[in-house]
């Protein structure tokens, strides 16, 4: 789109279906990797790409030529066909439905990346939904308890 000039930097958080802690160390340098190219493909720029075993975060430099769901349903539907595909576990991985998608500032680009690139250290002081619910209550973001992400069944 000539002339259309934009900045626009998105965190997204999801999780696994039923929190389920599936994502090997094996082999989720890989999962980042193709992920990436996702969000790449779509016309996007990936800044930071981590998680933890039961979640991941995905911070971009949003182009406005695609809608945030349609860009999330093209990286969760492709991504777990992709797992499935490798037979990365056992049974049938799926993402669980919704996410989180945060906005933010350029002046605050660099602390979100360091945030994610220290996922595992943050999560031995807080937990996925202790940190989800801290991203909520920060971006006065209302909520149902009912929809938050599902406790492990």
């Amino acid at each position: 789109m000539a002339n259309t000039y934009t900045q626009i930097h998105l965190q997204f958080v999801f999780a696994i279906k039923y929190r389920a802690s599936l994502i090997s160390p094996v082999w989720k340098k890989e999962l980042y990797l193709y992920i990436s190219g996702i969000v790449e493909n779509n016309g996007h720029k990936l800044l930071a790409i981590n998680g933890m075993p039961d979640h991941i975060h995905i911070f971009i430099g949003m182009r406005p030529t695609q809608s945030v769901s349609d860009l999330l349903q093209d990286i969760k539907r492709n991504s777990s066909l992709w797992i499935n595909k490798k037979g990365f576990v056992k049974g049938k991985f799926e993402w669980q439905e919704g996410y989180g998608a945060f906005s933010y500032s350029k002046s605050h680009v660099q602390n979100v990346i360091n945030y994610i690139h220290k996922q595992e250290e943050h999560h031995k002081k807080q937990s996925f939904k202790e940190e989800y619910l801290e991203f909520l209550k920060k971006f006065d973001i209302d909520y149902n308890e009912k929809y938050i992400f599902h406790e492990p069944q």
